[in-house]
C-alpha cells in the first residue's frame, strides 16, 4: 500500500503558504513566503520543494500518492488553471482547529487582506471581513512605512509604548490621516505604533464580532499574529484574556493550508478526486503554475500617456519652459528667505534671495521623522550659506507648521493654500486656478484679483 500524503495550498493576497502532511496528519513540510505580486513564481517554488521533499520519500523505498487541494482568496483563480479542487478558506481555518486544537472556543485569523472569527460549540458559526482591507496584514504593512519601519520594527517599537491613541482602522486613507498629524506633532513612535495594533484589534472585533462575546479559549492564527507578539498582546489586554486562555500554536501562520490538506484528504478517500500522484506529478504542477504566471490579460489596456519617446521628451520640454528662477548660493550676498512646508508625507525647504530667485530647495519623504528630515535639509543649506548671506526671515506652513515653529524658531506662519497662492502668482501672474495634490490632501484654488 502506497504512503498517502497531503499538500494544502494556501495562496493569499500577500503570501503562498504551503502544509505537506504524512498519513498521521503530521506536518513535515510548512512554508510561509511573501509573493510580492509574483504568485506564479511563489507558487511554483514552493510546489517544487514540496515535490522535493515527496521525492526524497520515495528514493527512501517508500511509495507515495499524494491528495492536493487549494485556498485562499488568490487561490481560486489559481486552483481552477492548475485544475485542483479548491476550498473556503474560512472552512479550511475551522476544520485544522478543529483537528489541532480542539480545546478552543474561538478561533481569530488575520490575513493579509481578510480577517476571520469562527465561534465553536454545538453550532458553527464562521464570519470574514468584505472587500475591504482595514485592520489585517496589509493594513499593518502600510502603517509600518509611515514610521520608516516593517512590521516587526512596529512590533517592536510597540513593546515600549505607554499611551494609545484612538486611530480609525476601517480605512487606511482615514488612519493616515489620524497617523501624520501625531507624528508631525511630535507624538512618540512608541505610542503610534502600539495605537495602530490596538485599531486592528478594534477593527477585528467590531467589525467581525458585532457585539457576540469573545470568551473561553480562543485562538489566535495567521501571519500577523504569529509574527507580532504585540499585537497578541492587545488582543489579549482588550478582550480580557488570561494566559490560559490564549491558544498559539507553533504553526499557527499555516493553519488555512494545515486545513486546506485536511480537507484533500477527507476529498481523497471518496471518490478520489483530490489525488495528485507522485513526486514527478507535483514537479509537472509546478511547471504549470510557472508557465501560467505569463499569461496576458485578456481585458481591453488604456492607451499609453506616450506612444514613443519623442513625444515624452516633448512634454518633459514643455512642462520645464515654466520655473521659478534660479541663482547660486556660493556667490550671493545680503539677505536670505527660507520657507517651509512641513507636509504630512514629505518635508520641502526652499531658501529664495529678495528678488524671489531659488538658492536652495530640499524635498524628502518624512520617512515617520519630519523634524529630523528638516533639521538635515537646514543643516546642508547651511553648510553652503557663503560669507555676507544671512537669513534674513523664515515662514513655516504645512500639517507641521506648529512643531516647525516651535522647535526651529521659525519667524512667521501662514496657512498652506495662502502660500500656494502667492507662489502660483508669482510665478504665473495672472493665474486664476491652482490644482495641488498633496501627500494626504487636494486642493483647488480659484483666484479673482489676487
Amino acid at each position: 500500500m502506497p504512503k498517502e500524503y497531503t499538500l494544502g495550498v494556501d495562496v493569499g493576497s500577500t503570501t503562498v503558504k504551503i502544509a505537506l502532511l504524512d498519513e498521521e496528519d503530521r506536518l513535515i513540510l510548512g512554508r510561509y513566503e511573501r509573493h510580492r505580486s509574483d504568485v506564479a513564481g511563489a507558487l511554483a517554488a514552493l510546489l517544487e520543494e514540496a515535490a522535493g521533499r515527496v521525492a526524497s520519500a520515495e528514493e527512501a523505498g517508500d511509495e507515495v500518492m499524494v491528495s492536493l487541494a487549494m485556498t485562499g482568496s488568490a487561490g481560486i483563480g489559481a486552483a481552477s488553471r492548475l485544475g485542483i479542487g479548491f476550498v473556503q478558506e474560512v472552512v479550511a481555518c475551522a476544520r485544522a482547529v478543529e483537528t489541532y486544537l480542539p480545546q478552543a472556543d474561538v478561533a481569530i485569523e488575520l490575513g493579509g487582506e481578510d480577517a476571520k472569527i469562527t465561534y465553536f460549540g454545538q453550532t458553527l458559526e464562521e464570519r470574514m471581513n468584505g472587500s475591504c482591507a482595514g485592520g489585517t496584514g496589509a493594513f499593518i504593512d502600510q502603517m509600518a512605512v509611515l514610521l520608516d519601519t516593517d512590521p516587526q520594527g512596529l512590533d517592536r517599537l510597540a513593546s515600549g509604548a505607554t499611551t494609545i491613541h484612538p486611530i480609525a482602522s476601517r480605512c487606511g486613507v482615514f488612519a493616515k490621516a489620524d497617523i501624520q498629524p501625531l507624528v508631525n506633532e511630535g507624538a512618540r513612535r512608541e505610542d503610534v505604533a502600539a495605537s495602530i495594533l490596538q485599531a486592528v484589534v478594534n477593527q477585528t472585533i467590531s467589525g467581525l464580532a458585532c457585539g457576540r462575546p469573545i470568551r473561553g479559549r480562543v485562538a489566535l492564527l495567521g501571519g500577523p499574529l504569529h509574527y507580532l507578539p504585540e499585537l497578541r498582546h492587545r488582543f489579549a489586554s482588550t478582550l480580557k484574556l488570561g494566559e490560559a486562555d490564549i491558544l498559539v500554536p507553533a504553526d499557527g501562520r499555516l493553519f488555512v493550508a494545515l486545513g486546506a490538506a485536511l480537507l484533500a484528504r477527507e476529498a481523497s478517500q471518496g471518490a478520489r478526486p483530490g489525488l495528485l500522484g507522485t513526486a514527478s506529478s507535483l514537479a509537472s504542477l509546478a511547471q504549470k503554475a510557472r508557465d501560467s504566471g505569463g499569461t496576458e490579460a485578456r481585458t481591453p489596456r488604456l492607451q499609453p500617456l506616450f506612444s514613443n519617446a519623442a513625444e515624452l521628451e516633448g512634454f518633459r520640454a514643455r512642462h520645464a519652459r515654466t520655473g521659478l528662477p534660479q541663482a547660486e548660493l556660493g556667490s550671493h550676498r545680503g539677505p536670505v528667505f527660507v520657507g517651509i512646508d512641513a507636509g504630512s508625507t514629505t518635508s520641502k525647504l526652499v531658501a529664495t534671495d529678495a528678488e524671489g530667485r531659488v538658492l536652495y530647495s530640499s524635498y524628502a519623504n518624512n520617512h515617520g521623522h519630519p523634524l529630523e528630515i528638516l533639521v538635515q535639509a537646514l543643516k546642508d543649506f547651511y553648510a553652503g550659506l557663503p560669507p555676507g548671506a544671512f537669513v534674513a526671515a523664515s515662514c513655516a506652513t504645512g500639517y507641521g507648521e506648529g512643531l516647525v515653529r516651535a522647535a526651529l524658531g521659525v519667524d512667521f506662519g501662514e496657512v498652506e493654500t495662502v502660500a500656494h497662492s502667492l507662489a502660483a502668482s508669482r510665478l504665473r501672474p495672472g493665474v486664476d486656478s491652482v490644482l495641488d495634490i498633496g501627500g494626504q490632501d487636494m486642493k483647488f484654488l480659484k483666484i479673482e484679483e489676487g
